[in-house]
């Protein structure tokens, strides 16, 4: 699956003041990626505060960046969630037709046993006409998939190609890139530790900021994927700072504060989110003024 290595973005869902889906935005934000350089986009991933739209809204994400994109970049399609059964249903009647792959997150707030995660996933496997990328990310889920469960589920399905690993632990990342079979995918969830981990032989990045510094984030990953470590590095250190930003009072509300500072968009979430603070704000204004002085 050499579609997915390099940088994918987890897209934002725009919102106008009114928190209503903007549209216009949303077209705007993925041509600004695909000038940027990003070799794939995710839709309604956890970025996109899918969360909190309805089912018609995430409809009309999904048909709005289809649209836009008009086949120039591989496609995943979010569809995960701590109901297998949900989950199964749900693989079975998404029309898959646009998308190349199917990123799933792990069963949040139940805390299942690691075989528990197995069967999820095995669930998920036989049900998905797609490819699985898998979705580690235990600061949302409250539950850590252990390497050894990755590796038993990539050998197990052969459908299952990858994971987006988001434990933001770099040791974790190793065991995985250690023991996965040749052909499977190690993408870094986690923008701080992506370039690291590509250097340990990972496939690249789902990304946040990637998607509001396209051109510099996508580049230094191709840098690092092409073994030129010490530019690769350059850009990691210069983008450092906003990285620590974009989370600092939550995702999406940092990453939204930059696509307001480039005038894609406003910095709009939705409740239980809150915008970002004008401290914050002003921080990521001034981050991004300086890197296009």
């Amino acid at each position: 699956m050499k579609k997915f290595i390099g940088t994918g973005v987890a897209l934002v869902t725009p919102f106008n003041k009114d928190t209503s889906v903007d549209t216009i935005a949303l077209v705007n934000i993925v041509e600004h990626v695909i000038e940027g350089g990003i070799e794939y986009l995710v839709v309604l991933g956890t970025t996109a505060e899918s969360a909190v739209l309805t089912t018609e809204e995430k409809q009309l994400v999904i048909d709005t960046v289809v649209k836009a994109n008009n086949k120039r970049l591989p496609m995943i399609l979010g569809i995960g969630g701590n109901n297998t059964a949900a989950v199964v249903d749900e693989l079975k009647n998404t029309d898959l037709q646009d998308f190349d792959a199917v990123l799933s997150v792990s069963p949040y707030y139940n805390k299942p046993t690691q075989e528990g995660i197995y069967q999820h996933f095995k669930a998920v496997a036989e049900a998905s006409p797609k490819p699985i990328v898998v979705y580690n990310v235990p600061g949302r889920t409250a539950s850590n998939i252990l390497p050894e469960t990755i590796i038993r589920l990539a050998n197990d399905f052969k459908n299952i190609i990858a994971v987006k690993e988001a434990a933001g632990d770099i040791v974790q990342a190793m065991r995985l890139l250690k023991d996965a079979p040749e052909d499977f995918l190690v993408i870094s969830g986690d923008d701080m530790i992506t370039l690291p981990m590509v250097n340990a032989g990972g496939a690249g990045v789902i990304s946040v900021i990637g998607q509001g510094y396209a051109k510099e984030f996508s580049e230094m990953v191709r840098l690092g994927l092409a073994g030129n470590i010490k530019a690769a590095n350059e850009l990691h250190y210069q983008l450092m700072p906003a990285i620590d930003y974009i989370f600092e009072e939550g995702n999406p509300a940092g990453i939204k504060a930059v696509f307001e500072k480039l005038n894609l968009s406003t910095a709009t979430v939705r409740l239980p989110l809150i915008e970002a603070s004008e401290a914050l704000k002003e921080k990521l204004h001034n981050f991004t003024d300086a890197l296009y002085a």
